[in-house]
């Protein structure tokens, strides 16, 4: 099969829908699929272009046997809410030209959440005669309005979810990241023979051992191995409100216990400016790094914080992190209601916590800190890497 995919995030880019969308093009490669990727100069998170690429209006690439085509667009960093619009717009446009003169192909695939790519993927399948399937990563508008980005009475709103019934009714077919997902397009009298769920999950072949000696890692970063280390790896966007650990490291007795978070995104500025102020020397923020690194660095890592704000449209998400802190044997403090809390629960790899509340992050901290020297801590991560391993193997995903 010819498989045209459309998506405004690849790699070399590395939030969730990049890996996960060039790690099923991997492996349907294997499975003798021919894939071809349209999509932007790789910019996110920042909105500054890759050492090596070029905003041009198209240009083309091969990469581990992928076609990629990548299209002008105009770059906006993952914050704000007019640039963004237009960034999304633009790839709309560019990406839906694009796909009129690649090569012909069996089936198109767009992914979400913002439905401009989705739009793009529509088009495409129609100009083309080709069937579209539509993969639903995260509910949207519902999530701007989450968020607080906007009111759930907003005309803008209102407008994107008229779209996204469109768009749902005209799908071929439908992926689904998580099985609330499928429930909510249900109830919007969308066939359900028509809808799948396919999870996250992560590349076995991704869990690659350290290259650097805890000794090293401990010089470089200014970390103890001694203390108590509590990470958040990933985008820092408004959803994740890690308001919640400014707070908890003002309250926090243990001078033992220390916040890392490393990523990039819209409300990292904000953080630094709060750690700042208050002067906490237990929150420490750094900026994106790559995946081997944050491999090296989590030998010191005690626990991951995968944290969402409290709403019930979170309910239904399943973070991509809880997969990779099971595949590097990490403890998990979830702060995600709903589908997330099952998984913790089913594979006994963590702690639960009420989102947003700083008092319940320090309880749990506190009762993991006390289990640090003892075998029950360890039983939390070599838990959740048997689960991933059993049920959410990106191989196992792609060929389903």
């Amino acid at each position: 099969m010819k498989i045209l995919f459309i998506t405004d995030n690849f790699y070399p880019e590395r939030n969730a829908p990049a890996k996960r969308t060039y790690e099923h093009a991997v492996e349907w490669l294997k499975l003798n699929h021919e894939v071809s990727v349209i999509t932007g100069v790789p910019n996110f998170p920042k909105g500054k272009v890759f050492k090596g690429y070029k905003n041009k209006i198209f240009q083309s690439e091969n990469l581990d046997g992928i076609n990629i085509y990548r299209v002008w667009t105009f770059i906006a960093a993952n914050k704000g809410f007019v640039f963004r619009i237009l960034d999304y717009i633009s790839f709309m446009f560019t990406s839906f030209i694009a796909g009129l003169f690649v090569k012909k192909h069996d089936i198109v695939i767009a992914t979400s959440p913002q439905f401009f790519t989705a739009i793009s993927g529509w088009l495409i399948s129609v100009f083309r005669r080709k069937p579209f399937v539509l993969e639903i990563r995260d509910l949207w508008p519902e999530s701007i309005v989450a968020v607080g980005a906007m009111s759930n009475k907003n005309i803008i709103v209102k407008l994107l979810h008229q779209v996204a019934c469109f768009l749902y009714r005209r799908a071929d077919f439908i992926i689904c990241v998580t099985n609330s997902f499928k429930q909510d397009l249900i109830k919007y009298n969308i066939d359900e023979n028509k809808i799948l769920v396919i999870e996250n999950g992560i590349k076995i072949e991704n869990l690659i051992p350290p290259n650097k000696t805890i000794d090293v890692i401990e010089k470089e970063y200014n970390l103890c191995q001694k203390d108590f280390i509590v990470s958040f790896i990933g985008t820092i966007g408004m959803a994740h409100g890690l308001d919640i650990i400014i707070k908890a490291a003002k309250k926090i007795n243990n001078k033992n216990i220390k916040f890392l978070i490393i990523g990039e995104g819209a409300e990292k500025e904000k953080l630094k400016v709060q750690v700042s102020s208050a002067k906490l020397d237990n929150v420490i923020i750094l900026n994106s790094i790559s995946w081997q690194e944050i491999i090296n660095i989590n030998q010191l890592i005690s626990a991951n914080l995968i944290h969402l704000k409290k709403s019930d449209v979170f309910k239904k998400v399943i973070p991509s992190k809880i997969f990779e802190s099971m595949g590097m044997k990490k403890t998990i403090i979830l702060g995600v209601e709903g589908e997330s809390e099952n998984i913790i629960n089913d594979s006994k790899c963590g702690l639960i916590i009420e989102p947003e509340n700083e008092d319940s992050l320090i309880n749990i901290i506190n009762k993991l800190n006390n289990l640090k020297d003892s075998k029950s801590i360890n039983s939390f991560g070599q838990n959740g890497y048997n689960y991933v391993i059993n049920n959410y193997n990106r191989v196992k995903l792609a060929k389903k």
